[in-house]
């Protein structure tokens, strides 16, 4: 009963802090990156929410639990990714300031001077999503299933936390987001380094516990386990690197865009990989775990079973508070991302007070289809690798868009991430057996040689490089280019 209420408690002071700004954020460019201002502390952690998730929470102890060192990958990729970012994420936000864009389709629309291109990106964006948001929901439940020991409070919880985050999302935006993911990582990392402790104490120590492994399941210290051999960990790696570097994930523009400067979002891309570190603990868990529990334990319950054990009930409750956070707080920002994209790309040609009633819409829709979803039981990592997957699709057509001059044009673009996204839909939902190899890697290969054959075609017939805009343009023209921004990338004028 103790950590039933702590939770519930919990889970409505997330929804409160949300909605803790006293008027309702009523513009489209302000709900979604604000007067672009964010210092460095609130960008911090906004971008940190991708490291601490529910994947991160559950997920990762779950592969630990079954497969192992292997599931340092997570720890491999956040942190090369960082690399990557430390030169894209600038340049994107350079862009988005003197162009107006809010959303990832935005980006597609005015360097590819294509509005269906733009609908092609936020579509398929969107759909890549809803797994995601899935993910979120879906572990919620569970966290609170394994603390309380209902399954009843299991559905009640996802309903309710999935209402407030529909509320405080539409109510504050960007705003409303930042301050809840300030708390959802002070709780995050208490959380971790009280499970630490818990593992100190039963085990022995953290070195106990790889001692044990070593006598006892020596095979986990290796990456020799069925399904999670050196082929996942590589393939799982560079595919989510090469998304990660390129920021292909939709909902993680808005905190990029929304940051005061590049060098904001360049500090942060140097210390953020130190904070990957802390994934070490839910992976020492999920190792530790093997010791204690049966070998037919689910993956995603490992955590949470652990912490039982270890732990009395009230600091479980904290714990599953934290992981309620961390499933919260990326699920605003995922259902942000969908939205911005349906809104503004996907249907279009819709301002004003219009675009913002069109927005609630598709917030309340799409938490309810990965509420519906996440009911049924899903597999954490499973669903994280679906997205990576399908929106790394985009890497090398923001790669190319982000030179000072666009070379290929917008149908091979689009239709080279049509090719790789069906691809991964193919291959997952046909459940064709590809090994331990990534579905989002192999599906690069059609993507780029679609990309390729169509522009070698368009050039043939005449295609020269995109036209584009003067991006050394002065910076007072910015509030003329966002005024440009809101009106639809292809309508705008070009810079003097």
């Amino acid at each position: 009963m103790i950590v039933s209420i702590m939770i519930v408690a919990g889970i409505v002071l997330i929804g409160a802090l949300g909605l803790a700004n006293r008027r309702r954020q009523a513009s489209l460019d302000h709900w979604t990156v604000g007067k672009r201002s964010n210092p460095k502390w609130t960008s911090w952690f906004l971008q940190a929410g991708e490291s601490l998730t529910t994947f991160s929470f559950l997920g990762l102890a779950g592969i630990a639990f079954g497969g192992g060192v292997s599931s340092t990958f997570a720890v491999a990729y956040l942190t090369i990714s960082w690399l990557g970012l430390y030169f894209v994420a600038p340049r994107i936000r350079e862009l988005g300031q003197r162009r107006g864009y809010l959303t990832m389709g935005d980006f597609f629309e005015d360097r590819f001077r294509s509005r269906p291109l733009a609908r092609v990106v936020a579509l398929i964006g969107a759909l890549a999503l809803i797994p995601y948001l899935q993910l979120q929901i879906t572990g919620l439940g569970l966290i609170v299933e394994l603390a309380t020991g209902s399954e009843r409070a299991r559905g009640l919880s996802m309903v309710v936390a999935s209402i407030l985050v529909a509320i405080f999302v539409a109510w504050s935006g960007i705003k409303g987001i930042a301050r809840v993911a300030i708390l959802k990582d002070l709780l995050m990392v208490l959380a971790m380094v009280v499970i630490a402790a818990g593992l100190v104490i039963t085990f022995g120590g953290i070195p106990e516990v790889f001692g044990q492994i070593a006598r006892e399941a020596p095979v986990l210290l290796t990456m020799h386990v069925d399904g999670y051999d050196p082929v996942f960990f590589i393939t799982a790696t560079l595919v989510t690197v090469i998304g990660s570097s390129f920021n292909t994930l939709p909902h993680l523009w808005p905190p990029v865009l929304a940051a005061k400067s590049g060098e904001v979002l360049r500090s942060n891309a140097k210390w953020l990989p130190v904070y990957q570190l802390v994934l070490f603990l839910p992976i020492t868990v999920g190792l530790a775990a093997v010791l204690v529990l049966p070998e037919d334990t689910t993956g995603n319950t490992v955590l949470l079973t652990m912490s039982g054990a270890m732990l009395p009930d009230w600091l479980v409750g904290v714990v599953a508070i934290a992981g309620a956070s961390a499933a919260m707080v990326p699920a605003s920002a995922i259902v942000m991302g969908i939205s911005t994209l349906v809104s503004r790309n996907v249907v279009g040609g819709v301002r004003g007070g219009r675009q913002m009633a069109l927005n609630y819409v598709v917030i309340v829709a799409s938490i309810a289809l990965a509420l519906a979803f996440g009911l049924v039981r899903s597999d954490i990592g499973a669903l994280l690798l679906l997205t990576y997957g399908c929106t790394t699709q985009f890497a090398p057509a923001i790669a190319i868009a982000l030179a000072n001059r666009v070379k290929v044009g917008a149908w091979p673009v689009g239709l080279s991430i049509v090719a790789g996204s069906l691809t991964v839909a193919v291959i997952t939902f046909a459940e064709i057996p590809i090994g331990s190899w990534d579905s989002g890697l192999i599906a690069l290969a059609p993507n780029l040689v679609v990309l390729v054959v169509a522009e070698a075609i368009r050039r043939m017939r005449g295609g020269r490089d995109v036209e584009q805009l003067d991006f050394a343009a002065d910076p007072a023209a910015t509030a003329a280019t966002e005024a440009a921004g809101s009106a639809g990338r292809s309508a705008a004028a070009p810079q003097p």
